[in-house]
């Protein structure tokens, strides 16, 4: 296959030119792709620390150092994949109903193509608008989110929207399958047991972090897997799922979290998701001296794209093709 890819490495060097996703080419149509990463420099729905708008940028410049080929599940990304950078959406910083809107219209044209968009935050209000996105081309999804917090409270200082509010409002549009939706890897002090339930009360399942650790992550994926079934699935991971000694640089860090090496495993495992969309989100480079988090969530992103490769390569429905609408969803 020969669609959107790097340049070689060995004729360019990885240092050089300007910053994209793996140094990919920047197109802003959505013609001749099968997945476009997108920028979603948004972080004024953050309830604690922000700084998450130049998470895009880190992220980006940390992708250079990704190679093509996934050695674990045997994957050349490019050969079965085309994909683009397709730049950022155009935020309006502090306003956040108006950038969930251009957010979502940003993403529209992708979607309605069949281009699966991952997004690169930002703080975790912008999955609203993302899903919005995604919904509009294959109506309600189910949600797959890898954080330690739920995201399902009604109001933060009587405002609907913020980055914890965003999954109830998503579920309140009706954009998601609740009951085909699971979270992984909730933990941290709460409120009060209403935080977890309200996600219980949404339809939603929730797995903890001390049941992950309990069941084991083979487990864990083969229930991610069972919930899901074949329904068109947004993947949202925030970066605080992981310990912030390997993801010290978020916004609302939890200790006690998943070493980097769990969640790549975890991710590895959900070869067949059938994804219509995906996120890493919550990356906040102030907090990340040694740029650790913005390379761990590269990565993240690298595993995503190696997922779809695989289905790619597999035959399995529910990934576009280029030039069309995806197949058997």
């Amino acid at each position: 296959m020969r669609g959107y890819q790097p340049p070689d490495a060995l004729e360019f060097p990885r240092f050089a030119g300007i910053r994209t996703f793996m140094r990919l080419p920047h197109v802003s149509t959505a013609e001749g792709m099968d997945v476009a990463i997108v920028g979603l420099p948004f972080d004024t729905g953050a309830t604690f620390r922000v700084g998450a708008r130049f998470g895009p940028e880190a992220i980006r410049s940390a992708s250079v150092l990704l190679r093509p080929y996934h050695p674990f599940l045997g994957v050349h990304l490019f050969e079965h994949l085309s994909i683009v950078d397709y730049g950022d959406a155009p935020v309006a910083p502090g306003f956040i109903e108006d950038s969930l809107r251009r957010i979502a219209d940003f993403l529209t044209p992708l979607t309605t193509a069949g281009v699966i968009p991952i997004g690169l935050g930002g703080d975790h209000s912008v999955l609203l608008g993302e899903l919005r996105a995604v919904a509009a081309a294959y109506g309600p999804v189910a949600l797959v989110q890898f954080d330690s917090h739920p995201d399902t409270w009604d109001a933060y200082f009587g405002h609907r929207y913020t980055h914890g509010t965003v999954v109830r409002r998503a579920a309140e549009e009706g954009l998601i399958r609740p009951e085909h939706s699971i979270q992984v890897g909730l933990r941290g002090p709460l409120y009060g047991p209403a935080d977890w339930q309200a996600a219980r009360d949404l339809g939603l399942e929730i797995l903890s972090a001390a049941e992950v650790r309990a069941l084991g992550l083979d487990a864990v994926v083969r229930r991610i897997l069972r919930r899901v079934g074949d329904r068109p699935t947004f993947l949202s991971v925030d970066i605080d799922f992981f310990d912030p000694a390997y993801a010290p640089g978020t916004g609302t860090p939890e200790v006690g979290g998943f070493a980097s090496w769990e969640g790549l495993a975890l991710l590895r495992g959900l070869a067949g998701l059938p994804m219509v969309g995906a996120d890493v989100v919550e990356v906040l480079p102030a907090y990340d001296p040694g740029g650790i988090t913005a390379l761990l969530a590269a990565n993240v992103v690298y595993e995503v794209l190696a997922l779809l490769a695989v289905r790619r390569r597999e035959g399995m429905p529910g990934i576009a093709l280029l030039g069309g609408r995806p197949e058997g969803l």
